[in-house]
């Protein structure tokens, strides 16, 4: 493992596992992606690490690593994180997905934005009952003046469902439909509809979007995913070299240059004096 936050981090929306995620790529390269897709999250999967376990040199697995990450299983970057003492600092993530990725889905993952995968069957499968209509229907075993008809629980648990996504618990939804009941009660659903809509709690405050920059698979350079098509920028895929710097100008000649100019304001400064007279 690595060390705490560092280390192999899942990117989310994952499908199933299958037989098949790794078919398109050569022999090798699908060997290591299927043995990275099995290990735990804050696994080291650095060169050295896996050179260990896997029988592969480390010139293998990098170039290895390197087609895996062009045929979007995997980017390498930074995240800024927040510590528990309020201060921030950029963390080296490794972000690694069974499910491959375009350029585009990485350009939004960066920002935060992940886009919505297409449905799993295993996961659509609907519930009998959802935590919602399951409490409905057990505020009468507890309150008999609340006993609801399985329409009543039905219409009223998206109600519920709002108070869960705003960070409410059971025990203090019990609480809100419960308390202070009038005597008797005429509609339990009418009332419990009343008591879920003026009482529901603030929104939670929205979350912050991720800071997250990557890098380029082959000289580590870190830039916007715009400007790094399959991992790699333009300069390492020979698109644009950055130019050599200009040699350094020899110091004989810098002073050289220095006299030259002296000599020159010296031979003007008597013309300029006998006008000023």
């Amino acid at each position: 493992m690595a060390n705490p936050g560092y280390g192999k981090r899942s990117a989310p929306g994952q499908l199933r596992r299958t037989r098949h995620d790794f078919a398109h790529l050569p022999p090798r390269e699908a060997a290591i992606a299927a043995y990275i897709d099995r290990l735990p999250d804050g696994t080291d999967i650095s060169v050295k690490t896996l050179a260990k376990q896997l029988p592969y040199g480390q010139c293998a697995l990098r170039t290895a690593l390197n087609r895996i990450q062009q045929a979007g299983h995997l980017r390498r970057g930074r995240e800024r994180m927040e510590t528990a003492s309020g201060e921030s600092r950029w963390i080296t993530r490794t972000w690694f997905t069974r499910t491959a990725r375009d350029d585009g889905w990485w350009v939004t993952f960066t920002r935060g934005d992940v886009p919505e995968d297409a449905p799993d069957p295993e996961r659509t499968r609907p519930a009998t009952r959802s935590r919602a209509h399951i409490l409905l229907a057990a505020l009468g075993r507890t309150t008999p003046a609340l006993s609801l008809s399985a329409a009543d629980c039905a219409q009223l648990a998206p109600l519920v469902e709002e108070w869960f996504a705003r960070g409410a618990t059971e025990g203090t939804l019990l609480a809100a439909l419960t308390a202070g009941l009038p005597t008797p009660v005429h509609s339990p659903a009418a009332l419990l509809h009343r008591r879920l809509t003026d009482k529901i709690p603030p929104e939670p405050p929205a979350p912050r979007p991720p800071r997250r920059i990557l890098e380029c698979a082959e000289c580590g350079v870190p830039g916007q995913p715009e400007a790094l098509p399959g991992g790699v920028c333009s300069g390492c895929r020979g698109e644009c070299r950055p130019a050599h710097p200009p040699a350094p100008v020899p110091t004989s000649t810098i002073h050289a240059h220095a006299a030259g100019i002296r000599a020159a304001m010296s031979q003007r400064r008597p013309e300029r004096t006998a006008t000023s007279r």
